[in-house]
């Protein structure tokens, strides 16, 4: 583990993604920039990791992600939508072959019913490859964050053989 995350899957990611001149670019809200900073830390990073963006807020991601706002304020912005709309439009806007989008909660609040979860999506071009809803193991919200990061981390190599 280099930083919290697997140096054995950023390492085979980043030489999949480089091999086949694909790149990589991330929206996020509930893991803060913690994608961010996990690709940016694979071998090589510069030579397929576009950038990302984290966008906290409905106003934020109606603004930089266009996520559909009548939508997202019906379900505080947490929805499986909601995270495919992130992932496809900052693969658009970064210019890149994929996209990553999460959404969620890392503590538990009102408007999730006291419960933590997150919305995932990752897409390749146009399509949507993967999907989901993640349910932490551990109750530590930092740690939460990071188990995010590594769920959909692990989902990219059998998506990467698909597609390339």
């Amino acid at each position: 583990m280099t930083n919290g995350f697997d140096k054995k899957l950023l390492k085979k990611l980043a030489a999949t993604f480089r091999r086949h001149h694909q790149s990589i670019a991330v929206a996020e809200s509930v893991t803060s920039g913690l994608l961010q900073f996990a690709l940016s830390n694979a071998p090589d990073a510069s030579e397929f990791y576009q950038g990302g963006i984290t966008a906290y807020n409905i106003g934020q991601k109606y603004k930089h992600l266009q996520v559909e706002p009548i939508h997202a304020l019906s379900v505080n912005c947490v929805s499986q939508q909601v995270a495919i709309e992130m992932a496809m439009e900052v693969r658009e806007k970064f210019c890149s072959d994929w996209g990553i989008g999460i959404t969620g909660y890392a503590t538990p609040v009102p408007a999730s019913g006291k419960k933590v979860y997150a919305y995932f999506a990752i897409v390749f071009k146009q399509d949507c490859l993967s999907k989901g809803r993640i349910s932490p193991k551990t109750t530590n919200p930092q740690l939460i964050q990071q188990e995010y990061v590594q769920y959909v981390l692990r989902k990219l190599p059998p998506l990467l053989i698909q597609k390339v």
